[in-house]
């Protein structure tokens, strides 16, 4: 899988504005200085949060981004998918036309892989990616996401 720059960029920038959101909408410029991200990219991975109805924009004095949705209602999948960023182990796009134009030996493989990462980062919401980050800004033990799925790292 090839999770790119945007795809973890676009994760970060909503982590960022899920911390920092309370009552008052958050400008893209203090998420671009709190993690040094481009404020050009920033704006363009919005729009396209945006059109997924993942953020709100606010206009005009005081403005900035807010969250659309409930942190329980949002996941990994959602905020990569919504910057086109394909979640594609395959490489053929899952077209099967990987090896002279037919399927190759691996494709069911990579297929599965897709499905399993599909699944995992379906499964992992803002809300939980808030709750691990307050926790270790409190100094306290976090338990790794993966740890929670069910799945041992060993």
């Amino acid at each position: 899988m090839r999770l790119t720059t945007k795809g973890r960029f676009a994760v970060t920038a909503l982590l960022d504005l899920a911390l920092q959101q309370s009552t008052t909408p958050v400008t893209l410029a203090d998420i671009s200085q709190r993690q040094k991200i481009s404020l050009s990219y920033l704006e363009q991975l919005f729009a396209k949060l945006r059109q997924s109805e993942l953020v709100d924009s606010v206009r005009g004095p005081g403005g900035g981004y807010c969250l659309a949705k409930g942190l329980d209602e949002v996941s990994v999948a959602d905020i990569i998918l919504a910057v086109d960023e394909p979640i594609d182990a395959t490489q053929c796009g899952g077209k099967e036309n990987c090896h002279n134009d037919g399927k190759c030996m691996t494709h069911d493989l990579w297929a599965k892989l897709n499905d399993l990462i599909f699944d995992y980062l379906g499964g992992v919401t803002l809300k939980e990616l808030v709750d691990n980050q307050q926790k270790q800004q409190q100094g306290e033990d976090v338990v790794p996401i993966f740890d929670m799925r069910g799945s041992s790292a060993a």
